[in-house]
C-alpha cells in the first residue's frame, strides 16, 4: 500500500465552506495518483462525497458509534457512513477523549464495528505534555494500544491504521523531531507486532499526526517507520494539503 495522507477538517467549516474546500481539493488533486482522504463533519459528508466522486480522493468520517441501529440519540452508525460513501473513519481522536470522555474501551468497540462494516478505522493514540515530560509516553501508548486493540484481529481484506498524535504538538505548530518520530514509531510498530495477528503485518499502518505542514512533511515522508500522516489545520488549504500528499507519494 502507498503511504496515505488524511485531512481532518474538524469543526472548522460550515456546510458551504466544506463544499468549497472539496471543490478546491478536486482541482488540486486532479492528477494525483496516491491515497488521500478528506474527513469533513457529518453534515457535510453527503455533499462532499458527491463533489469528490469523480476524483482520486477518498472520504472519511471524524467519528462513529459502535452499534448498527437503535435508540442512540445523536449518534451515527458505521452503516450510515458507508451509505454516505465513507471508506475511512477516525476513532479516539485526542479531542474526543478530552472533551467528550471517550475511553479506550469505547475506541475498541468502535474499531471492531468499523471493521465489521467494511470501514478502515484510524485509531488515534498519544500522550499529553505532562506524560511526555514525566517519561510516561511509552507506558501510556502501550496501555492505549492494549485496550483499544483488545480482541481485535484483521483478515487479509481489512486495513487498520494507528495515528500517533503527541497531544502537546496538535495545533501548536511544533511537530516532534524526525528522530523522535522515527524512534517512537519504531517502538509502536514493535509492540503491535507482539499483540496483533499475522495479517496485521501487511494490513496495519502507522500514521503521524501533530502539526503536520507542507514544510515538515518531506522529512516525515522519508522515514520508513511513518506510513502516512493525519493532518489538521493544514488540510484546510487544498494547495498545502496537496503538497503534503505529494511528499508521501514519491
Amino acid at each position: 500500500m502507498k503511504k496515505i495522507t488524511v485531512g481532518n477538517w474538524k469543526m472548522n467549516l460550515n456546510l458551504t465552506d466544506s463544499l468549497v474546500l472539496a471543490k478546491n481539493y478536486v482541482k488540486e488533486f486532479k492528477d494525483f495518483t496516491g491515497t488521500a482522504v478528506a474527513c469533513p463533519t457529518f453534515l457535510a459528508l453527503d455533499g462532499v462525497a458527491k463533489v469528490l466522486a469523480a476524483s482520486p480522493l477518498k472520504l472519511g468520517a471524524q467519528n462513529m458509534f459502535w452499534q448498527p441501529i437503535g435508540a442512540y440519540t445523536g449518534e451515527v452508525s458505521p452503516a450510515d457512513l458507508r451509505d454516505c460513501g465513507c471508506a475511512y473513519v477516525i476513532i479516539g481522536h485526542s479531542e474526543r477523549r478530552q472533551w467528550l470522555g471517550e475511553t479506550d474501551q469505547m475506541v475498541n468497540q468502535k474499531a471492531k464495528a468499523a471493521l465489521a462494516a467494511g470501514l478502515t478505522p484510524i485509531i488515534c493514540i498519544g500522550e499529553t505534555l505532562q506524560q511526555n515530560e514525566q517519561d510516561e509516553r511509552e507506558n501510556v501508548l502501550i496501555n492505549q494500544l492494549r485496550q483499544a486493540l483488545n480482541g481485535l484481529s484483521l483478515n487479509n481484506n481489512q486495513q487498520l491504521m494507528i495515528a500517533y498524535e503527541p497531544i502537546w504538538a496538535i495545533g501548536t505548530g511544533q511537530a516532534i523531531t524526525t528522530k523522535d518520530a522515527d524512534e517512537i514509531h519504531g517502538f509502536i510498530k514493535a509492540y503491535l507486532r507482539k499483540i496483533m495477528n499475522s495479517a496485521a503485518e501487511i494490513n496495519l499502518h502507522l500514521l503521524y499526526g501533530g502539526s503536520v505542514t507542507a514544510n515538515n512533511a518531506p522529512e516525515l515522508a522519508r522515514l520508513s517507520s511513518v506510513d502516512g500522516v493525519l493532518v489538521g489545520g493544514a488540510s484546510l488549504n487544498a494547495t498545502e494539503f496537496l503538497r503534503i500528499a505529494q511528499a508521501f507519494n514519491k
